[in-house]
C-alpha cells in the first residue's frame, strides 16, 4: 500500500502592498498555530520533519508557507516583476506574514522563522507583539551586515552551486548524511531569489537599539543558536537575547545553522522545550 504523508498543501490568494500573490502552504495538525517561515532562498520542504511529527501536531497546527518567488508559489499575478530586480524589504515581509494569518483566520499563532525568517520573527515581536502568542527566532541577530553582494546574482559564480556548499559548511558533521544533503538540494533550487532574500536580511533588517523595546511579557521571544553555526553562532545570539526583557536563549548542541532541516530528530527536543516555555510564560501571563 502506497504511504501518503499526513500534510495537506493549499494555494491561498493574498494582497500585499497592492500585489496579489499565489502563495501555497502545507498544514498538519490540531491546537495552537505554529507559522513556519523557511530560510533565504529556500521553501517549506525544510519543515517536512515538523509537519509529520505526530507528538507536536498532536496539540500544534503547523503550517509552513513557501514566500512568494520560493518553492511553489508563484510571483505576482497583477504586476510585470520581471521589468525590476528583487528586493525583500523588512515592510513588505511583515505585511505579507500578517496578510497570511488574516487570509487562514488565524488568533494569535506562534510564529518561528530560521535564519533570514528568524530575524524576521525579531521584527515580528518589535512591531507586531499584539498578534503573535510568541515567537521562536532560529539563527537570528539584530543585524546581519556583509551579505548583500552582487556576486551572488553573477552566473560566473554558480549561485546555484556555491550557496549550498556554504550552507552545507554551516551544518554540524553529526547530521545524518541524508539530511544534510536535502539541504544542499533544497537550497540549489533557490539562487534566482537569493540575492533579493539577502537585501532583507542583511541590508534592511536592522534592530539595533532596539531590542529593549521588544515586549517579551506580551509576546515571549525564545532564541536559538546551533553550535556549529557560524552564520549566527550562538554567543552572539545569545548577546541580543539578553537585551530582549524576558527572552530565553537556547544553544543547539551538535547543530548548525539549519537546524530543523538538517536534523529533525536532534532538533525537536529543543523545540518540544521551547514550546513549554512558551506555555509556562503565556499561564503566567493569563494569570
Amino acid at each position: 500500500m502506497a504511504k501518503h504523508a499526513q500534510a495537506v498543501g493549499r494555494y491561498v490568494t493574498i494582497d500585499v502592498d497592492g500585489i496579489e500573490y499565489e502563495v501555497f502552504y502545507l498544514r498538519n495538525g490540531q491546537g495552537q498555530p505554529i507559522v513556519c517561515q523557511h530560510a533565504a532562498g529556500c521553501h517549506n520542504h525544510q519543515w517536512r520533519g515538523l509537519l509529520e511529527d505526530s507528538e507536536i501536531t498532536r496539540h500544534y497546527d503547523v503550517i509552513a508557507y513557501d514566500l512568494p518567488r520560493h518553492g511553489k508559489s508563484d510571483p505576482p499575478k497583477n504586476k510585470n516583476w520581471w521589468e525590476a530586480e528583487y528586493r525583500l524589504t523588512t515592510g513588505h515581509f511583515t505585511k505579507f506574514v500578517l496578510r497570511f494569518c488574516d487570509a487562514l483566520n488565524l488568533e494569535a499563532p506562534i510564529f518561528m522563522g530560521s535564519s533570514f525568517g528568524g530575524n524576521l520573527a525579531l521584527q515580528l515581536a518589535r512591531y507586531h507583539s499584539d498578534r503573535f502568542r510568541a515567537v521562536i527566532a532560529l539563527a537570528a541577530l539584530d543585524h546581519s551586515p556583509g551579505f548583500f553582494q552582487s556576486i551572488w546574482r553573477d552566473p560566473r559564480a554558480n549561485p546555484s552551486h556555491a550557496v549550498p556548499h556554504m550552507l552545507w559548511d554551516s551544518m554540524a558533521p553529526q547530521s545524518p548524511e541524508q539530511s544534510k544533503w536535502q539541504v544542499m538540494h533544497q537550497a540549489s533550487q533557490g539562487a534566482e531569489v537569493f540575492h533579493g532574500d539577502l537585501y532583507f536580511y542583511s541590508v534592511d533588517h536592522d534592530l539595533r537599539g532596539e531590542l529593549d523595546r521588544i515586549n517579551g511579557q506580551a509576546c515571549p521571544v525564545v532564541m536559538m543558536s546551533g553550535s556549529y553555526d557560524y552564520f549566527a553562532p550562538p554567543h552572539a545570539v545569545e548577546a541580543v537575547a539578553k537585551q530582549i526583557p524576558s527572552s530565553v536563549f537556547i544553544e543547539l548542541d551538535q547543530l548548525g545553522h539549519l537546524p530543523m532541516a538538517e536534523n529533525y530528530p536532534a532538533f525537536q527536543r529543543y523545540l518540544s522545550e521551547a514550546l513549554k516555555i512558551i506555555e509556562r510564560k503565556s499561564r503566567s501571563k493569563a494569570a
